[in-house]
């Protein structure tokens, strides 16, 4: 805690140099507000006819038209539970592999070693998305090596059903070693004392994890959880569409994809700002709804 008398000496100073902080706040400020608050302005579309040629305030206004329109659509329900899937699925699978990735690199008592493997670990996420497909599409071709390990000729890229597998697998593999530094990081402030009394006590494995090193990454994991649960619907249409092809349409098809077709193929501005907003609310909604649960479990005390 800070001393009473510091603190008043601190707003002293910058009462006396106010200049000074607002000289260095000002840019940051102004960009902050011209490219995160300003653009917020062009949600009134979704509820416009919006008109290139007359802009926002020049075009008819439709309310709620273009938001029934979607949920009224016969493919909405296959566009909401295909990105509910991806996202569900992946924060199943993919949540909990960097909180292992750091309890085992916690185990590793050679520190050389402890960093060649974060090293190889961190590596993937420096292959960007399109990169990334690219490899998925050569490894699962026809001729790729996984089906010459497996002796057969599938064409994986063509299965609606191996999409969600092919797509939340290679996630995991690109970004689980780079989210694991959050954790490791956090695992510094578990006691090596309180680990070797663990020890000497005949504390197993899991109950090092447990009593020892867990209430260190907790509240890391729990904020985590919130974010990654209130991105829910926010999956980056990038990797959506560069994995799609013509005949896994039925399960790569999510709402991120339909809003960068409607929007910039199609140039149906309105109603694509409408659907994604319809996926903001959405996520909106989950964050708050995340949040009460993570707070209960924390014993009543949220984050």
């Amino acid at each position: 805690m800070i001393p009473k008398g510091r603190m008043m000496s601190t707003w002293t100073y910058v009462k006396k140099h106010w200049q000074l902080y607002v000289l260095f706040l000002l840019p940051a400020l102004l960009l902050v507000i011209i490219f995160n608050y300003v653009p917020m302005g062009g949600v009134v579309i979704a509820f416009e006819n919006y008109n290139p040629i007359k802009g926002i305030s020049g075009s008819e206004w439709v309310g709620l038209k273009y938001f029934a329109r979607f949920m009224s659509s016969p493919d909405f329900f296959q566009y909401l539970f295909n990105t509910l899937k991806l996202s569900v699925y992946g924060l199943l699978w993919g949540f909990p592999v960097p909180i292992l990735l750091a309890l085992l690199l916690n185990r590793i008592n050679s520190k050389g070693l402890q960093k060649k493997m974060q090293l190889i670990l961190y590596l993937p996420n420096f292959i960007s998305v399109i990169v990334l497909c690219g490899m998925v599409f050569i490894f699962l071709s026809v001729n790729g090596p996984v089906n010459k390990a497996l002796g057969t000729s599938i064409n994986f890229m063509t299965m609606p059903s191996a999409f969600r597998t092919i797509y939340i697998a290679s996630g995991i593999w690109q970004g689980a070693g780079w989210a694991s530094i959050l954790y490791t990081g956090a695992l510094t402030n578990a006691s090596p004392e309180l680990k070797e009394a663990a020890v000497i006590d005949g504390a197993n494995l899991l109950q090092q994890i447990r009593y020892v090193e867990w209430p260190a990454i907790k509240d890391m994991a729990a904020i985590q959880f919130i974010l990654s649960a209130g991105n829910l619907m926010s999956i980056g249409f990038e990797k959506a569409y560069a994995l799609q092809t013509d005949l896994n349409l039925n399960a790569s098809e999510i709402i991120a994809t339909y809003v960068y077709k409607k929007g910039l193929l199609d140039g149906d501005y309105s109603f694509s700002t409408a659907v994604g907003l319809f996926n903001t609310i959405v996520n909106f909604i989950l964050v708050l709804l995340v949040n009460q649960i993570v707070k209960k479990m924390n014993d009543g005390k949220g984050l």
